[in-house]
């Protein structure tokens, strides 16, 4: 991990594009808009909805508590990621942030990891619609998926500024549909609240089994996925106006809400489930018609369904601009550089969207049952290294740059760092083997071509306007 980069810099005219040339986003929204398209990144009803009920099925009562802890320890992530973002605003997010203070190499990790979920993730999630419209049609599952990744690259081709609005109105409609579910919930409620301390699923036959501890922090790496949305901030921080205070804004905002509208429904569901069996089915759609009728039921699905669409936009969006920042700052060969750069007519990044979201919508029709473990472990390695990035990020130069300063620092990044390395200790083997073996080729790929090419490629580069 060594060749870390000095204070951000932009590329140097012997090694890359000079300022009239390179292509730039346009900084055209603020920190509600910003909060709008991270927040629908998150999409709480479809991960409410779609995620939620893997959780339900291994820990049962204790799914809320789970998700709590998950929450505190994004508290921790969120910190890193505002100093390191409001430190680095670049669309490379993660890999940008980490190459600059932890080295080129590890940078290139984090960006595999985040690629990985950034693909993974939606068309995992798209093709929950089918569930959802099941009220009014009836599709199959890849069919729908891909059509909302369709769907979505088309959207992602957009301005952003009217993307934002646009899922800004999906958003309160699946907070709507979130609310409903809690009001529900907690006026059907069958238990107490202290069965929410005490951890309970379904076995065979519908007989109470004890959930114990380590599957708690087993189950910590899917809980720490599903708030994971917050970074998006970091994503956009090209597209928000005065990045060095926004960013941060942004990224602690989102997960305050979003945290709020996950777990308090959550809790809900899981005081009013009819009984343990219920609750480990994890079948939500059930549970509210039963708890009022098939109208308010439809009503929810339809909101669900939405959400998923909005979810899809939002994604595609982020993904691109990855791929794009990859391909500025030289991950690849020429070619494939020249050609993911290229921007629209509306300011978009149209190769790198039409290469996020076509291929996302052939994965629908792919069984991505593991993922969802390879997703979790992907996330905790990548907060893992965000968290050595953020330990690492006062020193030298970088401590007199204008940012956002998380509080206790190096106490969090440190706790942070211990914690994450133990919960990857405890995922499945599978699911690590299957990351590992992902991360090795990727380190081939940068031993064979970007090492060898480093005064030509991999050049992470931070925005002129970057001050602003």
């Amino acid at each position: 991990m060594t060749e870390t980069l000095s204070a951000p810099q932009a590329l140097a005219p012997a090694t890359g594009p000079s300022p009239q040339q390179a292509q730039k986003l346009k900084r055209s929204i603020g920190v509600v808009g910003g909060t709008l398209l991270t927040l629908s990144c998150v999409t709480p009803a479809s991960t409410l909805f779609v995620v939620v009920p893997d959780l339900f099925a291994t820990l049962g009562t204790y799914t809320a508590l789970t998700i709590a802890i998950g929450s505190l320890l994004c508290i921790a992530v969120a910190f890193c990621y505002s100093e390191l973002g409001t430190l680095i605003p670049s669309a490379g997010g993660e890999y940008a942030m980490v190459s600059t203070m932890a080295g080129r190499l590890a940078g290139w990790l984090v960006f595999v990891l985040s690629l990985l979920v950034v693909m993974i993730v939606p068309p995992v999630i798209a093709m929950g619609t089918a569930d959802y419209l099941s009220p009014i049609v009836h599709i199959p599952a890849p069919v729908a998926g891909a059509a909302v990744m369709l769907l979505a690259t088309l959207a992602g081709l957009l301005d952003l500024r009217a993307n934002a609005w646009i899922t800004g109105i999906f958003l309160v409609l699946e907070v709507i549909a979130a609310g409903v579910v809690a009001v529900l919930g907690f006026s059907h409620s069958e238990r107490g609240a202290a069965s929410l301390v005490h951890g309970s699923v379904a076995g065979s036959g519908g007989a109470p089994s004890t959930v114990t501890t380590m599957m708690v922090i087993s189950g910590l790496a899917i809980a720490l996925f599903i708030t994971q949305g917050f970074s998006t901030a970091v994503y956009l921080s090209e597209e928000l106006e005065h990045p060095r205070r926004n960013v941060a804004r942004t990224v602690l905002a989102t997960l305050a809400i979003s945290t709020a509208v996950i777990l308090v429904p959550v809790v809900a569901i899981t005081m009013g489930a009819p009984d343990l069996s219920a609750l480990t089915g994890g079948d939500i759609s059930s549970m509210v018609t039963a708890w009022s009728n098939s109208a308010v039921g439809t009503f929810v699905s339809l909101c669900v369904a939405l959400a998923i669409i909005n979810a899809g936009i939002v994604m595609v969006i982020q993904n691109s601009r990855v791929l794009f920042a990859s391909a500025r700052d030289k991950a690849w060969p020429e070619p494939v550089n020249r050609g993911l750069s290229r921007l629209g007519r509306f300011g978009s990044p149209w190769v790198a969207t039409l290469l996020v979201g076509i291929p996302g919508a052939g994965l629908c029709f792919v069984n991505l049952d593991t993922l969802y473990g390879v997703t979790g472990v992907s996330v905790t390695g990548m907060y893992l290294l965000v968290a050595v990035a953020a330990l690492l990020c006062r020193r030298g130069s970088h401590k007199d740059v204008p940012a956002w300063r998380m509080p206790l620092w190096p106490t969090v990044p440190v706790l942070l760092i211990a914690v994450l390395a133990y919960i990857l200790t405890q995922q499945e083997t599978e699911y690590l083997l299957w990351t590992g073996g992902i991360v090795a080729v990727a380190t081939l790929y940068w031993v064979l071509y970007l090492r060898p090419r480093r005064a030509t490629r991999w050049l992470v580069s931070i925005p002129e306007d970057a001050q602003a």
